[in-house]
């Protein structure tokens, strides 16, 4: 991992002595005597002078390893709550939040609404640790990554064990999801556009995973994570876009012939219980995004009057808010037009196979694509930590900056294993549940151990004792959503088929 980032002033000027002895006459002169002088008036406003500008300003973040300045994270400060805003949109709404009236057919009206409010509630008070944790002391060390601070507090050994794969989960897994999502939303705008009577040859799946890919390798070449703060904008509008897009347009055309709002039926009470544990993993899986938390504030400046915990939590509270208003209708409005007959691939599936006729083909069309550009540009804010960590090999083994041509092959390779990944293994999507829950501790129980062990609240307190509830009960939540969901692939089996991503769409 890269190294620590410290805020520390510069070093001042060497003087012979301190300001209050400057214009003392005699070295053994009293202070106090000095400070009754016509010349401490003006001497003790300069000093508080320099006082104020050293807080403002003096105190402004540098890097204790120079390194860190050509990482693709650390290497800009110039972050605000916009660019904060822009980041967390683009990373806590996407695609997930298509699948959350999935949930709803295994829970039901009133455990599927109480388990999303709860979750959505728990996820944004770890949110809010997380960023106080970002700079838990004022001037003192900046973790501006996850991974920095999951070993600073559960030590080096236990800190890869614990977070290493959830977060390489979150960010290398995700853009092989959005591989998926991506390049089958690429073909069904191609037989759009081309409609019925096209006598073109489509390209097949993989060939649009290639397609998909290699725009996505080209976007990536921002070299930074500040850099691509347009890009997160435009991501996080064309989310918007999408979900008001879809669920507006399910709602309009009202609920579909023969639909039933009650759970699913199963033939076993562990069949039943495999569906229950499987909607908990889609409502976990789609509050993913604090991994990248840390990441985000890391690119802004933090002076000790202007600490960097102000302007990212105005940026958060806007975020999350936009993320609710997209999550809640999408889950409740295509719930409530498809009921239990919404395909397993969420409210976009149902949206094609019930209104692919009665809506306009332009309508579904701009819903599509604004599908493929909102997993575009997320792919490029997942990618960033991984990118930051290829690069962060050659940085500190070289002690020079990472070569253009080098940083294109890096971030090349990248995407060419997450597409083989994609073409392999296009079950992906059956693993839903098993993978939220191997990464629900990254959003709801890490951060609650982490700041027990740095804020260290008094034994007893309120603080102590909720951390202390949250952090066990994700951590027992996890345990049980990862068995259960293992226990039904043994039970139902997997549907697995390598090589053939066709086959899955």
């Amino acid at each position: 991992m890269t190294s620590e980032v410290q805020s520390a002033p510069p070093t001042p000027r060497p003087v012979s002595a301190p300001p209050s002895q400057m214009h003392s006459p005699a070295p053994s002169r009293s202070p106090l005597r000095a400070m009754a002088s016509p010349l401490a008036s003006p001497v003790k406003k300069a000093v508080a002078s320099v006082r104020g500008y050293l807080e403002e300003v003096g105190h402004i973040t540098k890097l204790a390893d120079p390194r860190d300045a050509w990482l693709p994270i650390t290497a800009s400060r110039s972050g605000n709550a916009y660019y904060a805003a822009f980041h967390n949109l683009s990373s806590g709404v996407g695609f997930q939040a298509l699948v959350l009236p999935a949930a709803f057919a295994s829970l039901g009206w009133t455990w599927a609404i109480v388990c999303l409010t709860v979750a959505f509630a728990w996820q944004l008070y770890t949110l809010r640790l997380l960023v106080n944790l970002h700079e838990p002391v004022a001037g003192g060390t900046r973790y501006s990554r996850y991974m920095h601070l999951a070993t600073t507090v559960f030590g080096e050994r236990w800190g890869k064990i614990l977070a290493l794969l959830p977060t390489m989960y979150l960010s290398a897994g995700t853009c092989t999801a959005l591989i998926i999502v991506g390049g089958g939303s690429m073909k069904i705008l191609f037989s759009i556009a081309c409609g019925p009577a096209c006598l073109a040859r489509p390209p097949t799946m993989v060939e649009w995973y290639v397609v998909f890919v290699c725009v996505a390798v080209v976007l990536s070449q921002l070299p930074n994570l500040n850099s691509i703060a347009g890009v997160s904008l435009v991501g996080a509008t064309a989310a918007v876009g999408y979900c008001t897009m879809i669920w507006v347009i399910s709602v309009a055309k009202g609920r579909v012939a023969g639909v039933s709002y009650d759970p699913v039926k199963a033939s076993s009470d562990v069949d039943r219980t495999i569906a229950v544990l499987n909607g908990l993993g889609i409502i976990a899986f789609a509050f993913r995004g604090h991994n990248l938390v840390l990441e985000i504030q890391g690119t802004m400046p933090s002076t000790l009057k202007h600490p960097s915990h102000v302007p990212m939590w105005k940026g958060v509270k806007f975020a999350y808010l936009v993320v609710a208003l997209c999550l809640y209708p999408v889950a409740i409005g295509g719930f409530w037009a498809y009921g239990n007959q919404i395909p397993p691939n969420g409210i976009l599936s149902a949206l094609y196979k019930f209104h692919s006729r009665d809506v306009s083909r332009l309508v579904i069309g701009l819903a599509t694509l604004l599908v493929i550009v909102n997993c575009l540009t997320t792919f490029q804010i997942y990618a960033m930590p991984v990118f930051d960590n290829m690069e962060a090999g050659y940085v500190h083994k070289k002690n020079r900056p990472c070569p253009w041509w080098l940083r294109a092959g890096f971030r090349a390779l990248f995407g060419a294993i997450n597409l083989l990944i994609a073409v392999a293994l296009p079950f992906l999507s059956e693993l839903a549940g098993l993978l939220g829950g191997i990464s629900l501790p990254v959003t709801l129980a890490y951060p609650c151990f982490m700041w027990l062990a740095i804020m260290k609240p008094g034994r007893g307190t309120a603080m102590w004792c909720v951390n202390w509830a949250l952090g066990c009960l994700g951590m027992g939540l996890s345990f049980v959503l990862i068995v259960g969901n293992l226990w039904g692939l043994v039970a139902t089996g997997l549907h697995v088929q390598f090589f053939k991503p066709a086959e899955f769409q």
